[in-house]
C-alpha cells in the first residue's frame, strides 16, 4: 500500500517562517490541539506519524519520541523545547493528582491577570529616562531617588541567541533521578543555594522585588525550572521574546499552578507542531547517510551519462533503429537513482527497506536503542547543556574513512508508515524516469543513421 502518487515530502521550516507572533501563533496552537491529525497531513505528514502519535509513543522507530530527541539534539541542535513540553506534561499529571488542600496553595494564574501583566510590560518596555550624576545625589533619600539597577551575572556566551544552549559542565546541575524526594511532590535540596540564588537572579532580572512563595508545592522544582529553561544563560534556555519571560516570571512569582506557563507551553508546542516535527519526518524518510546519498547521485548521473553515450553510439554507427532502445536501460536506471537520491533515499537500501544507523547509534553498547528511559541522558529534565561534542561516538566516527561510511552498518526500518511514504517516493523516481527515458529514447530513434562505422 502507497500513498497518492501526488504526495510531497513536509518542506523544511527554518526558523525565520516559523516565527508566527501573537493572535496566529495562538490560533495556530488551538488548531492543532483540536484537529492535531488534520492537520499533520497539510505539512505532507500521515496521520500515523503526528506529532501526538509519536509523544504517545504509538510509532516504531526509526520515528520514536527518543529518535525525535536525537534529531533535536544532533541535527536541530534545539533539544530544549521537547525537554521542556515533556517535563511540562508530566507536570500537569503530577499537579492534578496532589490533593486539594495542596493545590490549593497555588491559585489559578487567570487570563485576566496574564493580560494584565502583558499590558503592564508593554507600557514599562520603552527607554527608560537618564538623568544626571548631580540630580541623582539631590534626590538621594526621597522619594523621587531612581531606582538602583541591579546586574544579573550571565555565564557564557550572551551573544548565543537560543536555541542554541552554551556548553557548560555536565555536573554543574543535578541529576533529576538523584534530586526528588520519597513521595515525588518536590525535590531534594541538592545545591539548594545554588539553583535558589540563581532563580531569585532571574526574579530580580524581570524587576521583580519579592520572593516567590516557598509554601506553594513544587516550588524548589519550579526554580530548577527557572534555573536551567528561563534564566539568563540557561544551559537549556528557551527561546522567547523578553515579553513572554517577564510575564512567566511575574506568574511563577505568585503561583506554582501549571496554568502560569500558560503562554510559554504554548509556544513551545506550537515550535515542535509546526517547525520541529515536520522537518524531523523530512529528515527521517532519507535512509541513507550523507555520503551514501551522494554516493546515489553520482550512480545516477553515471547512469544517464551512460544512457546518453549508448545512444549516441548507436545513432552514429550503422544499426537499425531498434537497437537505440537499449539506451533506455542506462536512462531509466539513472533516472530513477538520481530522483530518489535527490529524495535522501537510496534506492538499493530502499529495495530491502533498511536504513543506515546514525552515528551515535552505531557505537552504542544497548542494542534497545527504542528504550524510553527519562532518568538518563537527554530525557533528564535537570541535566546539563545539551552539547554533544565530547561524546566518545564524535571522535569514533570522524575517524572513519569515506568507503566505510557509504557501506556503514544498516538496520530494518520498522515503522509501516515510514516505509509507505519511502514506496510512494520510489513509483515516483520510476515514474518519472519512465517519462523522460521515453522522451528520450523517441528523440534518439527519430535521429537518422550516422553510418560512420
Amino acid at each position: 500500500m502507497v500513498y497518492s502518487l501526488t504526495y510531497r515530502r513536509p518542506p523544511h521550516v527554518d526558523s525565520a517562517r516559523a516565527s508566527v507572533m501573537g493572535d496566529e501563533k495562538q490560533k495556530s496552537i488551538g488548531e492543532s490541539s483540536i484537529d492535531s491529525e488534520s492537520s499533520a497531513s497539510t505539512f505532507g505528514i500521515p496521520d500515523a506519524l503526528s506529532f501526538d502519535r509519536i509523544m504517545a509513543g504509538g510509532t516504531c522507530p526509526p520515528c520514536t519520541v527518543r529518535d525525535f530527541m536525537n534529531y533535536l539534539i544532533y541535527i536541530e541542535h534545539a533539544a530544549e523545547n521537547l525537554q521542556f513540553h515533556l517535563w511540562f506534561q508530566d507536570y500537569l499529571k503530577r499537579f492534578s493528582q496532589l490533593p486539594e488542600n495542596e493545590r490549593a496553595l497555588a491559585p489559578v494564574w487567570t487570563v485576566e491577570q496574564l493580560e494584565k501583566d502583558v499590558q503592564a510590560i508593554q507600557g514599562t518596555s520603552g527607554p527608560k529616562q537618564q538623568i544626571s550624576a548631580e540630580t541623582a545625589a539631590v534626590f538621594k533619600g526621597t522619594d523621587f531617588a531612581p531606582p538602583a539597577v541591579s546586574v544579573v551575572e550571565v555565564k557564557g556566551n550572551p551573544f548565543n541567541t537560543p536555541p542554541r544552549t552554551p556548553n557548560v559542565d555536565r555536573e554543574s546541575v543535578a541529576p533529576s533521578e538523584s534530586a526528588w524526594s520519597d513521595n515525588g511532590s518536590t525535590l531534594r535540596s541538592y545545591g539548594n543555594k545554588s539553583f535558589q540564588s540563581k532563580a531569585a537572579g532571574a526574579f530580580e532580572g524581570a524587576d521583580l522585588k519579592w520572593q516567590p512563595f516557598t509554601i506553594q508545592p513544587f516550588r524548589e522544582e519550579i526554580s530548577r525550572i527557572i534555573t536551567v529553561y528561563l534564566a539568563d544563560g540557561a544551559p537549556r534556555q528557551l527561546n522567547l521574546s523578553s515579553k513572554e519571560r517577564a510575564t512567566l516570571l511575574h506568574a511563577l512569582a505568585n503561583t506554582t499552578h501549571p496554568s502560569a506557563f500558560r503562554n510559554v507551553a504554548h509556544t513551545v508546542e506550537w515550535t515542535l507542531r509546526r517547525q520541529a516535527h515536520p522537518n524531523f519526518i523530512r529528515w527521517t524518510i532519507c535512509n541513507g547517510n550523507r555520503p551514501r546519498v551522494i554516493f546515489a547521485r553520482g550512480l545516477g548521473v553515471a547512469g544517464i551519462v551512460g544512457g546518453i553515450v549508448a545512444a549516441v553510439l548507436i545513432t552514429l554507427s550503422d544499426a537499425g533503429r531498434g537497437w537505440r532502445v537499449l539506451s533506455a536501460i542506462g536512462f531509466m536506471i539513472g533516472i530513477a537513482t538520481l530522483f530518489a537520491a535527490w529524495k535522501g533515499m537510496c534506492v538499493v537500501l530502499h529495495g530491502m527497506h533498511h536504513r543506515h544507523l546514525r552515528p551515535w547509534e552505531l557505537f552504542t553498547e544497548n542494542d534497545e536503542r527504542s528504550s524510553f528511559d527519562l532518568g538518563k541522558g537527554s530525557f533528564d529534565t535537570f541535566a546539563s547543556a545539551n552539547s554533544y561534542e565530547d561524546e566518545p561516538w564524535v571522535a569514533k566516527y570522524d575517524k572513519r574513512n569515506l568507503i566505510r561510511k557509504v557501506f556503514d552498518r544498516e538496520v530494518w526500518i520498522q515503522e509501516p508508515a515510514l516505509r509507505q511514504i519511502q514506496d510512494t517516493i520510489f513509483l515516483q523516481a520510476l515514474g518519472a524516469a519512465l517519462l523522460i527515458t521515453a522522451v528520450a529514447v523517441g528523440i534518439f530513434c527519430a535521429l537518422p543513421k550516422g553510418n560512420f562505422y
